[in-house]
């Protein structure tokens, strides 16, 4: 059985012609998009979204960067689906016609910006934020779907009060522990992939994990109070695990 680094090595283009990688990109890019939509992972917005962001990821990162968007994707729709019926209940349950373009730009953004400053300045630290900021956001998702799919009650982070399942800035130690368990696959299919050494694994562990509870205090702070939006939220979070990332690496 083919290793993800072999994998990803099989993505690329013999001949290594910048030409060549991007029609490597667009192919790769279309066959993820036709998926996506098929599964009903993503709106028809979500869907044009999402090409931009594989496109950038592949062409600016390489196919590394490519299997860790597949990892994130396969963790987001299998546990949206987990326990619809309950979060039906709850209200909390995501469209049958999958994540809207705000959705994954603001999940996905971050990491996309990444590949594209590092196709242009080659400097390794930001493959490190992409990999960071896409355990982030595979800990966020998981961890709130699994939470809400698991239990009806959970902690407010910043008063430790009960509230109902899916209240912004709620947690749960089921959700949380799902959390953590993504992050890690997520940055393990980063350094199996080989889009970054081993020596990083934890460090993208920790900034994603970090993200996925400032996502938390920020519900709990700011979008409770209707000062931010949800995306925003979102988008802030994945950057603080991208930012982390970068601390860690540059402090070590």
């Amino acid at each position: 059985m083919q290793d993800l680094a072999s994998i990803a090595a099989g993505l690329e283009w013999v001949g290594g012609s910048p030409w060549h990688r991007v029609v490597v990109a667009a192919l790769v890019t279309a066959a993820f998009t036709v998926l996506a939509r098929w599964v009903r992972g993503v709106s028809r917005t979500g869907a044009v979204a999402g090409a931009v962001v594989c496109f950038l990821l592949y062409l600016g990162a390489g196919p590394g960067a490519f299997l860790a968007l597949v990892s994130v994707f396969a963790l987001t729709w299998i546990t949206t689906h987990l326990g619809y019926q309950q979060k039906q209940k709850l209200g909390t349950a995501e469209k049958r016609e999958g994540r809207t373009a705000s959705q994954v730009l603001a999940n996905l953004g971050v990491a996309a910006a990444c590949a594209g400053v590092y196709a242009v300045s080659a400097r390794p630290v930001f493959l490190l934020a992409i990999a960071a900021a896409l355990a982030e956001a595979a800990a966020d998702t998981v961890s709130s779907e699994l939470g809400q799919a698991t239990s009806e009650k959970a902690r407010l982070i910043t008063t430790w009060e009960e509230v109902p399942a899916g209240t912004d800035g709620g947690i749960s130690l089921t959700g949380t522990l799902c959390g953590i368990a993504a992050a890690a696959i997520v940055s393990a299919v980063c350094t199996l992939s080989g889009l970054v050494p081993w020596r990083w694994f934890a460090v993208a562990l920790t900034a994603g994990v970090v993200g996925m509870l400032a996502d938390s205090f920020l519900g709990a702070w700011l979008e409770r109070r209707h000062v931010l939006n949800n995306d925003a939220v979102n988008f802030l979070s994945t950057l603080a695990a991208a930012a982390v990332a970068v601390a860690m690496q540059f402090r070590g």
